[in-house]
């Protein structure tokens, strides 16, 4: 049932939800960390960090750092996050695929005219590693924040709301070799890149970023931004078929195309 979702306020919640997640009140932090660690069967053994009396915060544990090596970057177009593959396939007629009978158009998505080939949707859940990583060498040509609802975009709700990915706010990444598209969900406190900090909160007006002329390259494999809680992003290419299977697990840099 996802009735309710439409009643409560989305932006209010996720703006508490912000606030919680940086509250340094020692016995609320780790009552509520270790919660997750059970509940989400956290691994923390791949944090930098292990012991989680050395995190400030809960935000400060849940973008925490891997240790090196840990997630090796393969062939190809890469996973940018650590997640569950949500839907993958060819835009037909310049529609995606949402959930089974369901599907939603790339230009409400986008906001723009901007045409691509394939894509792939992925969603990390609360145990899942959290910054987001370059899946390809790319140069930053523009950045847009569409304001929207702030729906949870678990499985449950992408098979239940109409144009989910579309009606969400969400930050566009256009690079040169790809598109990554950051979308926000109810509880998701903050969404941020590393060029630009922290873009929600506020939750404000759509905005357009230029960055063409600015000589922002990622590598692959880089860190290029970071959600508070579970979200998901949509990957979009023209020159990747992505090679995956409906509901698979995927790590930040296994090969996916």
């Amino acid at each position: 049932m996802t009735f309710w979702q439409h009643l409560i306020p989305q932006h209010f919640l996720s703006k508490l939800m912000f606030k919680f997640t940086r509250l340094k009140t020692r016995w609320i932090y780790k009552a509520f960390t270790n919660w997750i660690i059970k509940t989400y069967s956290v691994n923390l053994s791949e944090a930098k960090t292990q012991n989680i009396d050395d995190y400030e915060c809960f935000n400060d544990f849940f973008t925490r750092e891997l240790k090196d090596g840990v997630r090796p970057i393969g062939d190809g177009f890469v996973s940018p996050v650590d997640g569950t593959l949500s839907q993958c396939g060819v835009i037909e007629n310049g529609k995606l695929i949402q959930a089974k009978g369901k599907k939603y158009t790339l230009s409400a998505l986008l906001g723009s005219g901007v045409n691509y080939q394939n894509f792939a949707t992925i969603y990390l859940a609360p145990g899942d590693y959290h910054r987001i990583h370059a899946p390809l060498d790319g140069k930053l040509l523009k950045m847009e924040y569409i304001g929207g609802d702030l729906f949870s975009v678990n499985n449950q709700t992408a098979n239940s709301v109409d144009n989910l990915f579309a009606r969400n706010e969400r930050v566009v990444c256009h690079f040169d070799t790809y598109t990554i598209v950051l979308v926000g969900a109810i509880f998701v406190g903050s969404m941020e890149v590393v060029w630009h900090g922290m873009i929600t909160p506020p939750y404000g007006k759509r905005f357009v970023i230029d960055y063409t002329d600015k000589g922002i390259s990622l590598k692959k494999g880089a860190e290029l931004g970071r959600f508070n809680m579970g979200s998901t992003v949509v990957l979009l290419s023209n020159n990747h078929e992505f090679d995956l299977q409906i509901g698979q697990k995927v790590k930040m840099g296994e090969t996916i195309n």
